[in-house]
C-alpha cells in the first residue's frame, strides 16, 4: 500500500470528477436531523474533520455554528477557503494532531473520512486529538460505512461513465482493508488510483472509543438515523460522549 494514496488521490481533480453526484441534498438533511437531535446550541464550535471541499462545513454553518473545517488535502482547502466568512474558517490540518486544545462543542467526521491509515495505531491516535479537541462532556460524531454489509454485498467490478471519462472500478478485500483501484484515461494519458478504507466493525470501533475515553450516546444506521444494525444497515454513525 502507498502509505500517502489519500494526498494524492483527494488532490487529483479526478476525485472530486468520479464523486461529484454524491448527494448533496441528502448529506444536508441528515446534517439537519443529526443537529436536531443532538441539541446543539446555536453558535456552538464544531470542528469538521477531513472536510474535503467543506461541504459539511458550509452546510454546517449555514445551520448556525462556527464551524472550522480541516484537511490533509491542500487542493481541497484552497477551494473550500472561497466561502470562508467570521463563523466559517478552513484549514490545511492532520486529523491525527492536535489543533486546538479544549475549544469545540463537537466534532464531527463524515461519509466515510476515517479508516484510511496502514497503521491500526493512528485510528487511536484520530479519537486521542479528536478527545483532546473536544469540551468536557462534547459531543464526536463518526458516520463511517457498515463493514459488516460492505463485505456481503460487494460488487467486484464496476464502469461509471462522468464527464465524458470511463471509470473501471475494481473492488476487493485485501489486509482487512476494502481495496478500491481505479482506471480511466483522459486526453489520452491513462491513470489508476487507489483507496483504501480498513474494515473497522463496530466492536472494533468500541474498542477503540472505549480505549479513547468515550461513551457511546447512540449508534445510528442510516441517514434517517434509524437504529443500526449490523446485518442490514448502510452506515455506521457513532455518537459519543467525552
Amino acid at each position: 500500500m502507498d502509505l500517502q494514496w489519500f494526498v494524492k488521490w483527494f488532490n487529483s481533480p479526478y476525485y472530486h470528477i468520479l464523486y461529484q453526484n454524491r448527494s448533496l441534498t441528502e448529506a444536508e438533511d441528515f446534517i439537519k436531523k443529526l443537529t436536531e437531535n443532538l441539541h446543539l446550541a446555536n453558535h456552538a464550535k464544531v470542528l469538521d474533520l477531513a472536510c474535503g471541499k467543506g461541504r459539511h462545513a458550509i452546510t454546517l454553518n449555514k445551520l448556525g455554528f462556527d464551524v472550522l473545517g480541516i484537511d490533509l488535502a491542500t487542493e481541497s482547502i484552497k477551494y473550500a477557503k472561497q466561502f470562508e466568512n467570521d463563523h466559517l474558517k478552513f484549514e490545511v490540518h492532520d486529523m491525527r494532531e492536535v489543533y486546538h486544545p479544549n475549544e469545540f462543542d463537537a466534532v464531527f467526521n463524515l461519509f466515510t473520512s476515517f479508516g484510511y491509515f496502514e497503521d491500526y495505531n493512528d485510528n487511536f491516535k484520530v479519537f486521542e486529538a479528536v478527545k483532546q479537541q473536544i469540551k468536557e462532556k462534547g459531543i464526536f460524531v463518526l458516520d463511517y460505512l457498515n463493514a459488516e454489509k460492505v463485505v456481503s454485498t460487494m460488487v467486484p467490478y464496476e464502469e461509471k461513465l462522468i464527464d465524458n471519462i470511463l471509470f473501471k472500478i475494481t473492488k476487493s478485500v485485501e489486509n482487512g482493508f476494502v481495496k478500491k483501484e481505479i482506471d480511466f484515461t483522459d486526453n489520452g494519458e491513462t491513470f489508476h488510483f487507489e483507496e483504501y478504507v480498513r474494515l473497522i466493525y463496530f466492536n472494533d470501533f468500541k474498542k477503540i472509543y472505549e480505549t479513547a475515553g468515550f461513551e457511546l450516546k447512540n449508534a445510528f444506521g442510516n441517514y434517517n438515523l434509524a437504529d443500526f444494525d449490523e446485518k442490514t444497515s448502510d452506515r455506521l454513525i457513532l455518537v459519543l460522549k467525552k
